[in-house]
């Protein structure tokens, strides 16, 4: 059975598009990629001293269980070169997924969806990219209407020219 799952990818340390790029020439087999969102620059979020984050959205399909998913973006992550850091912290490569079908989970490490994206504008903006229409289905509003209640002002797509 094929599921759809949307992950948000992050980095701020290194080649910072080739980090993302990286990331997702490594999902097949495991996941087929269906869409991509634009690539945002944003502010470090929750711990301010580090450099802006690229972020990207991206639609898969894949056959694997949720808890699997997660077992295997930590081991791919990790084969990526993310090393341990403090939460929030600077990374070279962020993969968290924000939805899973329909699901709604919540046996720690996996909390589906994920249970700060409404909060953040860097996943947010991306996202309202691929599907404005998605309704969350904890909070029961489209993503078009958690974009309005965060602050977007320094979300900018990437040019590649800052």
């Amino acid at each position: 059975m094929e599921h759809a799952v949307y992950l948000a990818l992050g980095s701020n340390l290194g080649n910072r598009i080739a980090n993302l790029k990286n990331a997702i020439s490594n999902f097949p087999p495991q996941m087929e990629v269906k869409k991509k969102s634009p690539i945002y620059e944003t502010p470090p979020w929750g711990y301010a001293d580090q450099p802006a984050f690229l972020n990207q959205v991206v639609l898969v399909k894949t056959y694997l269980k949720a808890d699997d998913l997660l077992a295997h973006l930590k081991r791919l992550e990790s084969v990526l070169g993310r090393e341990p850091s403090f939460e929030n912290g600077p990374r070279l490569i962020d993969i968290d997924i924000l939805f899973y079908d329909d699901l709604i989970l919540d046996e720690p490490p996996l909390i589906v969806p994920h249970p700060r994206l409404h909060q953040r504008a860097f996943v947010l903006v991306p996202l309202h990219d691929l599907t404005p229409d998605l309704v969350h289905p904890v909070l029961n509003k489209p993503i078009s209407e958690l974009l309005l209640d965060v602050d977007r002002l320094n979300i900018h797509k990437f040019t590649g020219k800052r």
